[in-house]
């Protein structure tokens, strides 16, 4: 499914051939993310995202940058996470050496001129008042930090308006200087190319340069923030979420950790959906989903409900953590949730974009690199038993962490509520 280089003093070059595709996707994964910022330069890692596609040696501004990929039909964005960073091209297969060229520029060769780190302060300062005014988006910050406490794995990614403000360019330059180098980046190619092309290319775009890296603190014990953090806005949806620590990335349990969250909250299938939605009528939008890190984890459930029925809809969801806990998920369901992800692993892998993020991701970020049939098999694999298991050494009280976006009056009391039912 896959080959891989790694060049010398260079990115390593993992690739998939998707025949008689017409498109090209190209992600390149740089190992730094805001998890290796200290408390002064929160928002860095995130500011460098922004300022790289302000400007390279060869394309001089944004209009350039950009011509070169919509130019040709193609697209391209970037984003920032506490580990990595990640850039993504898709283009015309005829367009792989253009779309490799543009990825080298923006992550090597980044001007980082002055005008431009200080132009671009006041649109990050947008984006971060923007999360802020969205309930959701607020909420999740609120989560992280009740989970994760105020250190790197629970602050903001883009950092706030106070500090972006006061952030030194000369922070910005370091991280770039220290942390995006051609060895601390993995290339991720899928299309109709083959591998020794891609190699010639990343090569040629991405150059050398090695060196010592910073490393980030481990995980706090988790949870590591305040029980409940209640978040008061004058709206007339109410978000919620509540969750707990689950495994990081690498975890034995890992597949049976997937299956319990698809039983959970994946899909219109699954139980969240039916009973807090479909049953009770309590949410339009409820689902759960998984935050992995390489040592440390979580399992979260977010949800849209009108404020009044904040209570009931989190009694609804605690009810669910428990039956998962105390019940064996009997077999038609947990077929079920084996068909629904096993099978959206393989619809994504028609797309070039998903393929390169399949195996990208894992070459950057985990142990090893799956092949589709070496991950059908383990979700194969997992038992009732194994998602049960899971599920009682998650499941405790001492362990939820809740968040909420509301209205002050709804409110008032609701921690009491975060307690699971006996």
């Amino acid at each position: 499914m896959f080959e891989r280089t790694a060049l010398p003093e260079g990115p390593r070059v993992i690739s998939a051939r998707l025949a008689g595709a017409r498109s090209v996707s190209i992600a390149a994964y740089v190992l730094a993310g805001s998890r290796l910022e200290s408390a002064d330069e929160a928002g860095a890692a995130h500011f460098m995202e922004h300022i790289t596609f302000k400007g390279t040696a060869a394309y001089p501004s944004t209009r350039a940058i950009s011509e070169a990929i919509e130019g040709v039909g193609g697209s391209f964005n970037a984003a920032t996470d506490r580990e990595s960073t990640v850039y993504w091209v898709r283009v015309p297969r005829r367009e792989a050496a253009r779309a490799m060229d543009v990825l080298g520029e923006l992550i090597v060769r980044p001007t980082l001129a002055s005008r431009e780190i200080e132009g671009e302060r006041s649109v990050i300062i947008e984006e971060i008042r923007s999360y802020l005014d969205d309930p959701s988006e607020y909420g999740q910050t609120l989560f992280q930090t009740a989970l994760f406490g105020d250190g790197p794995l629970g602050r903001e990614i883009c950092g706030d308006e106070a500090g972006v403000r006061a952030l030194p360019a000369a922070s910005i330059r370091e991280f770039w200087q220290t942390t995006y180098r051609p060895a601390n980046t993995v290339i991720a190619v899928a299309g109709d190319i083959d591998h020794e092309a891609v190699v010639s290319l990343a090569g040629a775009a991405f150059g050398t340069g090695d060196g010592p890296l910073p490393t980030w603190a481990p995980a706090p014990s988790l949870p590591a923030g305040e029980r409940a953090m209640l978040g008061k806005r004058h709206t007339t949806q109410a978000q919620l979420i509540v969750g707990l620590p689950a495994l990081p990335r690498d975890h034995p349990d890992s597949w049976p950790l997937a299956i319990l969250n698809a039983v959970l909250g994946d899909g219109m299938s699954s139980r969240l959906f039916l009973s807090v939605r479909e049953e009770r009528g309590l949410a339009y939008d409820i689902s759960s989903g998984l935050v992995d890190y390489a040592d440390a984890g979580a399992l979260e459930v977010s949800a849209g409900v009108d404020p009044a029925a904040l209570p009931e809809a989190l009694r609804a969801i605690l009810d669910e953590f428990v039956r998962l806990r105390d019940e064996l998920v009997p077999v038609e369901e947990l077929d079920k949730a084996k068909r629904y992800l096993g099978g959206g692993m393989e619809l994504r892998m028609d797309e070039t974009r998903h393929l390169a993020s399949w195996i990208g991701g894992q070459e950057a970020l985990h142990d090893r690199v799956l092949t589709l049939d070496e991950a059908l098999a383990e979700v194969e694999a997992v038992t009732a038993a194994d998602v049960q298991r899971v599920a009682t050494d998650l499941v405790h009280d001492d362990r939820l962490r809740l968040a909420a976006v509301a209205p002050a009056r709804h409110l008032r009391g609701l921690e009491r509520h975060l307690r699971l039912p006996s």
